[in-house]
């Protein structure tokens, strides 16, 4: 039974995979999906797809699922968010320039810094942490003033300011408490920085997931990134009711990371970087490609399916890759 499961040698998996793909992928929408939790639209369908076979850098609307250790109460996972939720300076503050003093006066709002456990204090040492200038604080006024006396560098400062890093995670816009079908509650975060999660107290760090393909990449290695991207496109296509087997989602995942990193197919990627001048003429810009082959006197073996379908041979799969020796006398 176990030799009936396997692959027949010279079955043409890749074209099986691709027309598996690429037949239900016609019939996707176009319309994004509204994530239960998340404000922003999470793009699913076709664009999502097109998103993880161009392996963009980032995705349009990155998204981190993070279970905690510890009592998994909903007091704790709302503690745990508060603390990964990135907060900046003119989220708590208001900032005004004084161009005819030559200073800049940031007002605190007194709520904001008591729901996010801060106070006037800690927000002036992280500012000392930024300027050279000379700072004030007074009734819940910090003043500041640069060591530059220009206009145009003190608006260049207020703008740094407006973007001062007080408490969270970096990137983290938004922290959510979800229930998850389990039972169990977790936190999904607009935006991701799963290096800077894994680092966070409190995180079960055996149970961070981002669905930023590239991110996984740089922080677990590429046989986490192939886990991740075959885990990524089913669930495209499952969630447009599509009906695809797991092992055609494994073999594209398994030729976008074969090299040690994640490629995208297209011109700049797998197709781009075929062995053969014809099969890569036969994909996008043809004549780029015979021009560069033939000034630098590149050979063609002919050992691909393509280029053998162009010069009209036989091509080699199925039984196709059958080859006849005769003994002659």
């Amino acid at each position: 039974m176990r030799e009936k499961t396997k692959i027949d040698v010279g079955e043409a998996v890749g074209i099986v995979a691709a027309q598996s793909i690429g037949e239900p992928g016609t019939q996707m929408t176009m319309r994004t999906f509204h994530y239960a939790g998340v404000a922003e639209q999470v793009p699913t369908g076709l664009p999502r797809l097109i998103e993880l076979v161009d392996a963009r850098k980032e995705p349009k609307k990155p998204f981190m699922d993070v279970y905690m250790l510890g009592e998994n109460t909903e007091a704790a996972a709302r503690e745990l968010a508060q603390q990964i939720e990135r907060t900046k300076l003119d989220s708590v503050a208001q900032i005004e320039e004084n161009f005819l003093d030559k200073k800049i006066e940031v007002t605190l709002d007194t709520k904001e810094l008591e729901l996010i456990k801060l106070t006037p204090e800690d927000v002036k040492k992280k500012i000392k942490a930024a300027t050279s200038g000379s700072l004030d604080l007074k009734d819940n006024v910090i003043t500041i003033k640069p060591g530059t006396t220009s206009l145009r560098n003190i608006r260049r400062f207020t703008s740094k300011l407006r973007l001062l890093h007080l408490k969270g995670i970096e990137k983290i816009k938004r922290a959510l408490v979800l229930k998850g079908k389990d039972g169990k509650y977790f936190i999904r975060t607009d935006g991701s920085n799963m290096a800077a999660m894994l680092k966070q107290p409190g995180v079960d760090t055996q149970h961070v997931y981002t669905n930023d393909v590239k991110e996984v990449e740089r922080v677990l290695g590429i046989e986490a990134a192939r886990v991740c991207l075959v885990r990524e496109i089913k669930q495209v296509l499952d969630m447009q009711g599509l009906t695809v087997d797991v092992r055609h989602c494994m073999l594209l995942a398994d030729a976008m990371t074969m090299d040690g990193d994640v490629k995208s197919i297209g011109r700049h990627g797998l197709s781009g970087e075929k062995a053969g001048v014809l099969a890569r003429a036969a994909f996008e810009e043809t004549i780029k490609h015979l021009i560069k082959a033939s000034t630098s006197g590149e050979e063609d073996k002919l050992i691909g399916v393509t280029e053998n379908i162009i010069v009209g041979q036989t091509v080699p799969v199925g039984t196709g890759l059958v080859r006849l020796k005769m003994k002659l006398g």
